[in-house]
């Protein structure tokens, strides 16, 4: 989809046409919406800040026990290294699944693919589900379980679409989707065509999410943009509207603007292994074809209804508030979460949700393109938004990278909200230039100061944040079960990373998952809890989809600090009912049922104490 660019944009654009081409095409234009041209950031060693900026010492978070973990026996594969074409260069996602019911999380990672094996000239690239050892390490068992998926893959969602307790996986791609239904004995059985999810073309992102209250989950798809093989987007040509495709002055690929974009699709589950497209009848269709990216399905507003985000890139950020009765209301503009606060759409990628500041709202940040901050939406009440993300201490720090997965979770458990961006560039024309950005890129973790003000973790040398790599999809889960949250970060091109959380903080904490009763979705995707700790009340919500087209863990987990009681929990259920019960411990993790209270108990800690 091509937008209309005026005079003063048109010299921000990081991929504008020249002036013959522009006034040929009315002052069309194509690339990525950002911020404008920025002077050059290096660190004491002239390193681009992106690929630099380290220190010797200071606080150790994460560390990279990817190799140990063994999940470096696997790579991922996304076309060609030139990356000519945009359905080259965006990555996949990875979703965090306890497929066993073992109660520990296993890693399911999204693989690419290539023109050649789309041509069946070579043979396709495979997605990994990495079972859980409970020691540490990770095997690769996609083979066995019938998960390799075979297609040019992009975005995971994780939910029980059926209610049998076992949880299932839709995986988005160019080409057909696919739902894989758990048979509960470590297979899995693809049923995409037979519930009519296959879609076609270039699907990004889902999520789960039941918006009609009926119990079982609905399942929406971000479209991207539609990549046509017959017509293929060459700079100078028809397909690109006649432009010539440049990033500060230097040819790069095509797109997402100039490119004609694919509609978003809600899909309503009618309860027999099928689903039905409702996307107009909600209004939730995109008319506008804008380039959907990371969708989440969570109850902004405190109505007990899911409402629907959708981060879009290079065009504006929707938002559906559930209005009831099957009925989503379009407030994106209304909100003030479609455009930032210079009115402008942003080239929103990824997507975190979280509620920073214990005041029992979920505030919104949106990762962006290199030249742009990153953007934080407070909220400030009934869903309306306000960009601070100045004031909160986010912005200058993040222009430079080019952020794809995040998430607002406690890393050190001391009861306030962190933050951490996963970041990589799109061209890797970028390395041959002292632009002061790189293709490879380090992560970003802010910590949060009492919810007024994040502060930029330093990158100690040898440590998880010192990590340069080409990040994309990322999920965020306990993976050890001891109370830390780790992360997994899906990089394009290269194997994954698994950056365990080592921080040597003190404080408790407790995690709980949720099994929904006969009028909830079984795996409570959608339920919001309110947990009281030391006079403090913090939210966590059980969401599927977000950070960047990936899945995380669906358990919900609290950082109490120093608090070694927790006063009351609160559970909002899907289904509307409110349940309160009482934690008998910390420092554990809780199985909790609805309308049946605390049904399981794990400390690990406590098994390692014997």
């Amino acid at each position: 989809m091509a937008l209309a660019f005026s005079p003063a944009l048109r010299a921000q654009s990081p991929q504008a046409a020249p002036p013959a081409a522009e006034q040929q095409q009315g002052g069309m234009a194509g690339g990525n919406s950002t911020g404008g041209v920025h002077a050059a950031v290096h660190d004491a060693q002239n390193r681009p800040i992106t690929a630099g900026g380290f220190v010797d010492s200071g606080p150790i978070v994460f560390q990279d026990i990817s190799k140990q973990a063994g999940l470096t026996t696997w790579h991922h594969t996304m076309g060609s290294p030139q990356k000519q074409f945009i359905l080259e260069t965006n990555g996949s996602g990875i979703g965090l699944i306890d497929y066993d019911n073992d109660g520990w999380l296993d890693i399911y990672i999204v693989n690419g693919s290539s023109f050649d094996a789309l041509d069946g000239k070579t043979t396709p690239p495979k997605a990994a589900l990495f079972h859980n050892n409970h020691d540490g390490t990770f095997t690769n068992v996609a083979d066995k379980a019938g998960v390799t998926n075979d297609r040019w893959g992009f975005g995971v969602a994780i939910g029980d679409y059926d209610n049998d307790g076992w949880p299932d996986i839709f995986v988005c791609n160019y080409g057909k989707n696919r739902l894989y239904h758990n048979n509960h004995d470590g297979t899995f059985t693809d049923v995409g065509e037979k519930a009519g999810v296959q879609l076609g073309n270039w699907s990004a992102g889902a999520t789960f999410g039941d918006y009609d209250g009926d119990g079982k989950l609905d399942l929406f798809v971000a479209g991207y943009v539609h990549f046509d093989r017959n017509n293929l987007p060459i700079a100078g040509t028809k397909a690109v509207s006649y432009n010539f495709c440049n990033f500060r002055g230097v040819a790069v690929m095509c797109g997402p603007r100039g490119l004609e974009g694919e509609p978003d699709h809600l899909f309503r589950n009618n309860g027999d292994g099928t689903f039905t497209d409702v996307s107009v009848q909600t209004g939730t269709n995109d008319p506008n074809k804008y380039y959907g990216f990371t969708p989440v399905f969570v109850d902004l507003n405190n109505d007990g209804k899911v409402d629907l985000v959708v981060a879009d890139d290079s065009t504006p950020n929707y938002l559906y508030i559930n209005k009831g009765g099957g009925k989503f209301e379009d407030d994106s503009y209304a909100s003030g979460f479609a455009l930032n606060q210079d009115g402008r759409e942003v080239a929103s990628m990824g997507l975190a949700v979280g509620d920073y500041e214990n005041t029992g709202l979920d505030s919104l940040l949106v990762t962006t393109f290199s030249d742009d901050y990153k953007v934080l939406f407070h909220n400030d009440g009934d869903a309306n938004f306000t960009d601070v993300s100045y004031h909160a201490g986010i912005a200058q720090d993040t222009i430079p990278f080019l952020g794809w997965g995040a998430e607002f979770f406690d890393y050190d458990n001391d009861g306030w909200k962190d933050l951490m961006m996963i970041n990589g560039h799109v061209y890797p024309e970028v390395d041959k230039y002292d632009w002061g950005t790189s293709f490879a890129q380090r992560p970003l973790l802010y910590h949060n100061h009492g919810g007024k003000k994040f502060e930029l973790v330093p990158p100690v040398k040898d440590t998880g944040l010192a990590d340069v790599i080409p990040g994309r999809g990322a999920a965020f889960g306990d993976l050890f079960n001891d109370g830390k949250i780790d992360v997994v970060i899906n990089a394009i091109d290269h194997t994954p990373v698994l950056l365990r959380n080592v921080s040597n903080d003190h404080h408790h904490w407790v995690e709980m998952k949720l099994v929904g009763g006969p009028k909830s979705p079984r795996d409570a995707v959608g339920a919001t809890v309110y947990l009281t700790a030391a006079g403090v009340r913090h939210r966590d919500d059980v969401l599927s989809g977000g950070s960047y087209i990936s899945s995380n863990d669906q358990r919900v987990h609290f950082g109490i600090g120093d608090a070694t009681t927790v006063d009351s929990v609160e559970i909002h259920w899907p289904s509307g009912a409110v349940e309160k019960i009482k934690l008998p411990n910390v420092d554990r993790i809780f199985t909790v049922e609805e309308g049946k209270g605390i049904t399981g108990e794990l400390c690990t800690a406590c098994k390692a104490a014997k």
